[in-house]
């Protein structure tokens, strides 16, 4: 787990977040996984799996939105409350259902704000059953009714997406276990915030989702009379997510959790692999490399393995070292974007001349077959640099820049790519497109500033 890659707060309700402003975790073997979780339901909305995704954003609350195009966001913390895989499709179900419903963006006097926030309904709940002033600030100066447009909207919208995300699991023979199961976790969740579908004091309505347990009776019907209801959950599926899960916990928890979680007497690849990374974050390299040689005994050709192997001699001073495994990772992943651009950051690292034509050709593979990599685009700009080539360094400035919505920086680099490259050609074309777009978000700030 690695690279994190840094829309706007809404004006109404403190736990709504748009993407912009929040953390993308990106790794190579959390990737692989929601890509096969997803696909069969992309499929069944159909929706292309080339065109949709699911990205993981680094945030400790339950939680899963979209928030425009084909793209469904889920918080680390709700891959750490979920009991399985099939509990995290149910919910990847759900949020394809305000997809294809075009539920993404709800227009409130200019503002905006994404929807379908599983865990907005906790905080809402605890804000109606009065845990807190923040909910009683929220309906004050006349924006109650600002409110309740907003809450009606979205129960219209949860209630779709249950239907459609139902629907998309049946469809793809995937069991609503999972989908029930996670409801029953909010429900709990509820409870343990002092709300309760009794409470007299208690608007049924002025919840931003239908309550979750009514929720989980209109589901029921539809869910358990599909013939996928009986059906197992794919056993290297929920293998594949212990480890995603574990690996995770490893990287965003605090160590002190971690191994009280899985503690040194656990030895399970799921256990070496989450106290690998809290080790490695905690700067412990010899125990985070004692617990990787632990895994690779396991499985001595499992990439994520070695590309973890790899990781921590780089990051632990000894990049000649970490060339092999992250090599090998790298041919067995069949060249897997995220994991060559770590080779050719360790190619580089060494500083040695006769690697640069290595790293130069990794990186290129790896910013064609994943252009959405800022890592890889400023490895690929210093081996342009080092081997003198001074346009294609500003053009991959340029793309840099671009992704990480640098407007300045991409517009004068993509200027000064243009200027040294051949006229006409692939590269000079790029930098002309990021040219283009750049000088017309410019243009767009300048004149935002010169109307205040």
């Amino acid at each position: 787990m690695k690279r994190i890659y840094a829309l706007i707060s809404a004006a109404l309700l403190l736990w709504i977040q748009p993407a912009v402003a929040q953390s993308i975790l990106r790794d190579a073997e959390t990737e692989a996984l929601f890509g096969d979780m997803a696909k069969p339901l992309f499929v069944a909305a159909g929706l292309s799996p080339a065109n949709a995704k699911v990205v993981l954003i680094n945030d400790s609350s339950i939680n899963a939105f979209v928030a425009g195009g084909q793209v469904v966001y889920v918080h680390s913390g709700l891959i750490d409350a979920a009991s399985s895989a099939n509990e995290v499709q149910g919910v990847i179900a759900h949020e394809i259902g305000h997809i294809v419903g075009g539920h993404a963006v709800f227009q409130n006097d200019g503002g905006y704000t994404n929807i379908s926030l599983l865990s907005l309904l906790l905080g809402v709940a605890a804000m109606a059953a009065g845990s807190g002033e923040a909910g009683t600030g929220i309906l004050m100066a006349g924006q109650r009714a600002a409110l309740g447009k907003y809450l009606a909207f979205s129960r219209v919208q949860e209630a779709s997406a249950d239907a459609a995300g139902s629907k998309f699991l049946n469809s793809a023979g995937i069991s609503g276990r999972g989908m029930l199961s996670f409801f029953d976790k909010l429900t709990a969740q509820m409870h343990r915030y002092g709300y309760y579908s009794t409470d007299p004091e208690v608007d049924p309505f002025a919840q931003t989702h239908p309550m979750s347990q009514d929720r989980v009776e209109t589901l029921k019907a539809d869910l358990m009379n599909s013939p996928s209801w009986t059906k197992p959950n794919d056993p290297a599926l929920e293998i594949r997510f212990k480890r995603v899960q574990a690996k995770l916990r490893g990287y965003v928890n605090d160590a002190k959790d971690t191994l009280a979680k899985y503690p040194v007497s656990d030895q399970s690849v799921y256990a070496h692999y989450a106290r690998a990374y809290a080790y490695h974050k905690s700067g412990y390299p010899e125990q985070a490399a004692a617990e990787t040689e632990a895994l690779i005994k396991i499985a001595p050709k499992d990439p994520y393995f070695l590309e973890l192997e790899g990781q921590i001699m780089l990051e632990s001073g000894d990049p000649v070292g970490a060339i092999v495994p992250l090599r090998e990772a790298t041919a067995l992943s069949n060249n897997q974007p995220l994991i060559a651009s770590t080779l050719g950051h360790a190619l580089l690292a060494t500083e040695n001349k006769a690697n640069l034509d290595e790293a130069e050709r990794v990186l290129k593979q790896a910013v064609a077959r994943d252009n959405d990599n800022p890592f890889a685009w400023l490895n690929l700009g210093t081996v342009y640099d080092r081997k003198g080539d001074e346009p294609r360094t500003a053009l991959a400035t340029a793309e840099r820049a671009h992704l990480m919505g640098d407007v300045g920086t991409a517009l004068m680099s993509s200027r000064a790519a243009m200027a040294g490259l051949p006229q006409g050609s692939p590269d000079w074309v790029r930098a002309q497109d990021i040219n283009m777009v750049s000088q017309t978000a410019w243009d767009e700030i300048r004149k935002k500033k010169k109307d205040r």
